[in-house]
């Protein structure tokens, strides 16, 4: 457990705020809502540019702590899936950029 998910427990643990799985994911569906309500208003439902507004970053922190929270309450160590799901996804971007490099499959 990283440093920063001790922090989320510990705060959760003051702030009582642990709750079954499929609460925190509704949680987490409404933060990511909140998100993407922020972007299509902030972009004019996609005709301007995305800027990040002001509270942007406090919104993706919330959205980030719930994930923090939702893997302390299922005995996920973030840290270590994400690393795993970074090099997974850096190897098949390796495989890809290789096969590209070859040439289609069927050409010798």
């Amino acid at each position: 457990m990283t440093d920063l998910q001790a922090r989320v427990a510990q705060s959760a643990d003051t702030a009582d705020l642990h709750a079954p799985v499929p609460t925190l994911l509704l949680e987490l569906q409404t933060l990511l809502g909140a998100l993407t309500a922020t972007v299509t208003n902030g972009t004019d439902r996609g005709r301007r540019p995305f800027r990040p507004a002001a509270d942007w970053s406090n919104r993706l922190g919330e959205l980030a702590y719930g994930v923090f929270l939702l893997a302390d309450q299922t005995g996920v160590d973030v840290r270590k899936v994400v690393e795993l799901t970074a090099q997974h996804l850096e190897l098949r971007g390796q495989q890809a950029k290789a096969a590209s490099e070859h040439g289609w499959p069927f050409e010798g």
